[in-house]
């Protein structure tokens, strides 16, 4: 008798409620490529398939139960309270006991959670709001902060690592499609996956050498992330090969930015992307972006492939598999083509709303936001809420108010040598802090603008008071002193400054004039 004849039977037989130690009316069983997760009363077990698909070998049992373990222990570090233990299933397969020995199988034990809170069913049912991915994004940076580099002698997340897994997926689909327009989709994804990886060999070597290799999560979609409490637990990390989790954090983070992106909520990825990036400082990690996004989409195309593959799937399933998994081949593409890139800087007075314009802009717009208030306290090693007042001197002095700029300067050039659409979120209300950035992108050959943001006196004293939770910790003396200071846009300026008001939301009627010059400014440019 097959493997899989064996463990079909014994799930069937754990279907029944009576052969579990604690109350369950009934048993739910989902079903994926790899396992089968049982939902009887307040637990879950999952129990993984007897298969060997190259890239993960849970072909005999004591593989299985290593795997259970490892599984157990990786995903305490994110999700402590839905992980318990790991429990043997004895017996025989038709009437099989848990915690009997000797095991026949192994599942991993977890404490059960309402499906509907699952990030990927909020998402779909419109509850998936800003605030959630915000606090994702934090959540994770936490995590990545937490984590140890690689050992340098290990081989994981090497370039060579990573080329043979990019290429191992191309491998795989290739025998998994029968069709020939599928195969020439692939070949040609293939070739510019390649191209993208030799143009980031270099920087793949450097990160790791930096220290951005680490044992992550390794399976972060939205399907792994589940709110409780309103907090983001990520769940069901990889266990079965160690070099899919020692990854690039910034792998990681294109793994739940291509899910958002392939959800079609662009502006919820870029979102997310933006937050990270907030959180931990890794703008140089962009540099690699477009390649992971890519890759990681068409990881989930392979595992589509395979669920389509299998022999115990519906002809209606295997054609849905098929076509999720060519969307996924579609989007792969999509994150490889070349962006046109473009320089923005904000100008106005504490309490304009530079910060608001500013999200709402990178969110419609794919950009890549650099805050000043957050990147000031950065450079003294401060968090974006934590006070100065008792840790540094004047943090709007001329001096750290040079440092800031100069920060700001440094990031913006490596983003648009990457190839992406940066917003400057800063003050700005000096000519030659100004100047310094129209020249950086005349520089780099990309289209700029100033997006001029105006509100009453009073609507700016107003807001400032008002400030709760922000990075900025501008005053009205501030306010008052900068309003002094301040050198208008001179008359060149105005050739591709745009003017908004922030008594009114960034996309309402009052402003939607000034959305349509400032495209007309980046494609003058």
């Amino acid at each position: 008798m097959s493997n899989e004849t064996i463990q079909h039977r014994l799930i069937a037989a754990l279907r029944d409620p009576r052969r579990y130690p604690h109350p369950a009316k009934n048993v739910q069983v989902i079903e994926t490529h790899i396992s089968w997760i049982l939902l009887a009363g307040r637990y879950a077990y999952k129990i993984k398939k007897a298969v060997d698909l190259g890239f993960l070998n849970y072909a005999d049992l004591e593989a299985r139960r290593c795997c259970c373990e490892e599984e157990v222990r990786l995903n305490r570090r994110t999700a402590p309270g839905i992980y318990l233990d790991v429990v043997a299933i004895g017996g025989s397969v038709d009437a099989p006991g848990f915690g009997v020995r000797p095991a026949i199988e192994y599942a991993v034990r977890m404490h059960r959670f309402a499906s509907g809170h699952l990030m990927d069913h909020l998402l779909t049912t419109g509850k998936l709001t800003p605030r959630h991915i915000d606090a994702l994004a934090i959540a994770i940076a936490r995590f990545h902060a937490g984590l140890s580099a690689v050992d340098l002698d290990s081989a994981f997340g090497t370039s060579g690592t990573i080329q043979a897994e990019a290429q191992q997926n191309f491998g795989q689909m290739r025998l998994l499609f029968t069709q020939e327009a599928d195969r020439e989709h692939l070949a040609a994804l293939k070739f510019a996956a390649e191209e993208a990886f030799a143009s980031c060999k270099v920087i793949f070597a450097a990160r790791r050498a930096q220290g951005f290799v680490r044992e992550c999560h390794g399976d972060l979609h939205l399907g792994n992330i589940v709110l409780i409490g309103d907090a983001p637990i990520p769940f069901d990390c990889i266990e079965f090969n160690p070099a899919l989790r020692w990854i690039d954090v910034m792998d990681e983070v294109a793994f739940a930015m291509m899910d958002l992106l392939h959800r079609d909520h662009a502006e919820l990825a870029w979102r997310f992307l933006n937050a990270m990036l907030e959180a931990g400082g890794d703008y140089a990690g962009v540099s690699v972006l477009r390649f992971y996004l890519s890759y990681r989409a068409a990881v989930r195309a392979k595992v589509c492939a395979i669920r389509a593959g299998q022999a115990d799937i519906s002809k209606r399933a295997r054609e849905d598999e098929l076509g999720v998994c060519r969307s996924y081949l579609a989007l792969a593409c999509q994150c490889l083509a070349p962006r046109p890139a473009a320089l923005i800087i904000t100008h106005g007075l504490p309490g304009s709303g530079k910060t608001t314009f500013s999200q709402f802009a990178l969110e419609q717009m794919g950009a890549i936001r650099i805050r000043s208030d957050v990147e000031r306290k950065r450079l003294y090693g401060l968090g974006a809420q934590e006070s100065s007042r008792c840790r540094v001197g004047d943090l709007y002095g001329q001096e750290a108010t040079q440092r800031t700029y100069a920060r700001l300067h440094e990031l913006a050039h490596g983003l648009l040598q990457a190839g992406y659409t940066v917003i400057v979120d800063a003050a700005f209300l000096k000519m030659e802090e100004r100047e310094r950035f129209r020249a950086l992108a005349q520089a780099m050959s990309v289209p700029f603008a100033i997006a001029s943001l105006h509100a009453k006196d009073a609507t700016l004293r107003e807001r400032i008071r008002q400030r709760r939770n922000d990075a900025s910790e501008a005053d009205v003396i501030v306010l008052e002193k900068l309003q002094q200071v301040q050198q208008p846009l001179s008359s060149e300026e105005l050739a591709w400054s745009v003017l908004f008001t922030t008594e009114e939301a960034p996309d309402s009627k009052a402003n939607s004039q000034s959305w349509g010059k400032l495209e007309k400014v980046l494609l003058s440019a």
